[in-house]
């Protein structure tokens, strides 16, 4: 599964910019492949307001 952060962290809550942040996203244009499971879907549902999922 591959995220890319699409909206600033600015204003966002501590715990949804500690979810980015253990994504591996800081900035905006950020992109990180990560394993697709559930622990991974959980995360991004989390924040999926600011990134976008694409599959592979």
């Amino acid at each position: 599964m591959t995220i890319k952060l699409v909206k600033s962290l600015i204003g966002s809550k501590k715990d949804q910019i500690a979810t980015a942040h253990a994504l591996g996203l800081k900035k905006i244009g950020d992109v990180t492949t990560q394993p697709d499971n559930a622990s991974t879907k959980g995360k991004v549902a989390k924040i999926i307001h600011l990134v976008e999922v694409i599959e592979a």
